[in-house]
């Protein structure tokens, strides 16, 4: 009994790394773009809030994100530029910006993990309030919004991480677009029709003899 064994056509191996880059590239754009929006959303909005005691009333503070730490919004601006320059650039330095990207996405992160329980923004505010430089905060407490900050992080390393897996699969600006410092090849002189004037005042402007003589 004879055992036919299927050979893959050569088309579809080809078509399957195809497959992967496109689908990891509308991921990787989708995560950093996402990403990169709830951050600088986030940083906007309002991490803490507390109380000062002044003229022995409770007053009121609070502390947008951009108050407590500007890393998250720095850091949200680079990935964005990581994002559009993966695709201007190849082999190592495609790799070197998907790492910028990933970095990016790591730092805020931490950075705004960090950030939900810090209360040294509250902390100035209060010691303005009060007129006092060593006073703090009382009843400190924070939202929901630097969580959401380190989710936008955590799309934006996912993009990164996806640029540094499948980058090499991905297309790159066009060559025509580039610049590689040779000198482009002059076209050809048109032949000056002697029954056209216009063609030997042109060819007079040029510097040239419309009749074609060779100078003495």
């Amino acid at each position: 009994m004879e055992y036919v064994t299927a050979v893959p056509h050569p088309r579809s191996e080809a078509a399957a790394p195809a497959a992967s880059g496109r689908r990891s590239l509308a991921l990787a754009l989708l995560f950093g773009a996402l990403g990169s929006a709830l951050t600088l959303l986030s940083t906007r909005q309002r991490w803490s809030e507390g109380t000062a005691t002044v003229a022995g009333g409770a007053f009121p503070l609070t502390a947008k994100g951009s108050d407590v730490t500007g890393v998250p919004a720095a850091l949200a601006i680079a990935a964005l530029a990581a994002l559009v320059a993966v695709f201007a650039v190849r082999r190592a330095g495609r790799f070197a910006v998907s790492a910028l990207l990933a970095l990016s996405g790591a730092g805020i992160l931490a950075a705004a993990l960090v950030g939900a329980s810090d209360g040294s923004a509250l902390d100035e505010q209060a010691a303005r309030a009060s007129g006092d430089t060593s006073a703090t905060v009382a009843s400190f407490s924070h939202t929901a919004w630097p969580y959401a900050a380190a989710a936008g992080g955590a799309l934006i390393l996912l993009a990164g991480l996806l640029a540094l897996r499948y980058g090499r699969l991905w297309p790159a600006m066009s060559g025509r677009y580039e610049r590689d410092g040779t000198p482009r090849p002059r076209r050809a002189a048109k032949p000056l029709d002697p029954d056209r004037p216009e063609d030997m005042w042109k060819a007079l402007d040029r510097g040239e003899d419309p009749t074609g003589a060779d100078p003495a």
